[in-house]
């Protein structure tokens, strides 16, 4: 659930286009409940709420604690500039896991990707979620030659975090520099037990298929939405995209909440993956 496009930070490479101008859209809150609603109906046992920024939504701690009564475990996606009080006693329910970004263990490397000096903070807080015993993983990009990844990925386990994952760049948003997404930069696994809903309703196989709706929960229920003819076509269409694909590629860390090392050596060094193979959408 993208639940809104504002963000403190401005990344170079945001699939999102995020930015402190965002807004959350035209979902209201009753509307994310519904969605959470039809979801745990679905059989749905998980959900990542992410953005933008996820904390700055005045309704994200109701929306985790809805979740939660239906026994729909949640992840929040964050950049952990900022957690206020009340944002750490949610995050250490049980059934809550933080998902973040990092790129750099330079400040002014990080800064030249997100826009702002955000670093130091998003360190104290990973510590902060580690000394609290908040469930925490953390997803590199690499987006640079001079970027630092491997450092990066040194601090992170300096500082304790248990499942660190790595990506590349994905041409989708700002990071496709203008450019429209393609299947190409789509991880095979899309829509294949699971849907991503944007700030306006939007559905889409995965965040970063978005170019790719298939309905809108506005409009329609959810189950609608990922049975429509529309997602009929759009499976049938990455199905084919994705029947050439290599046996094992790695999956983009901030796609699956429950991502694990299960995988083949050769991606195990990049992070955590699994084997996807030509996998075929599953939307049912």
């Amino acid at each position: 659930m993208e639940i809104t496009g504002r963000c403190q930070l401005e990344c170079t490479h945001c699939y999102a286009g995020s930015s402190p101008m965002g807004t959350h859209g035209t979902m209201t809150p009753d509307g994310w409940r519904g969605v959470l609603d039809q979801a745990a109906e679905l059989g749905v046992t998980t959900v990542q709420l992410i953005g933008g920024e996820p904390t700055l939504h005045p309704a994200l701690p109701e929306l985790v604690h809805h979740a939660l009564a239906h026994d729909v475990q949640v992840e929040v996606f964050t950049n952990l500039v900022h957690i206020s009080d009340e944002l750490w006693h949610v995050f250490s329910r049980p059934g809550v896991s933080l998902a973040t970004s990092y790129y750099s263990d330079d400040p002014d490397r990080h800064a030249a990707i997100t826009g702002r000096p955000s670093l130091a903070r998003t360190r104290a807080n990973i510590s902060k979620a580690l000394r609290s015993g908040i469930p925490l993983r953390a997803g590199l990009i690499d987006l640079a030659d001079n970027q630092r990844v491997n450092e990066a990925a040194a601090e992170l386990v300096n500082l304790g975090v248990p499942e660190i994952g790595r990506d590349r760049l994905r041409h989708v948003g700002r990071g496709g520099r203008g450019q429209p997404g393609t299947v190409g930069q789509l991880c095979g696994q899309c829509g294949r037990g699971s849907a991503a809903v944007a700030a306006d309703g939007i559905v889409w196989p995965c965040v970063f298929s978005r170019w790719l709706p298939i309905g809108n929960v506005r409009e329609s229920s959810l189950a609608a939405a990922l049975t429509s003819e529309k997602a009929a076509h759009v499976s049938n269409e990455l199905r084919t995209a994705f029947a050439d694909r290599p046996a094992t590629m790695c999956v983009p860390t901030m796609c699956d909440p429950q991502c694990g090392p299960s995988c083949s050596p050769a991606c195990r060094p990049a992070g955590n993956c699994r084997p996807v193979g030509a996998c075929a959408p599953d939307y049912g």
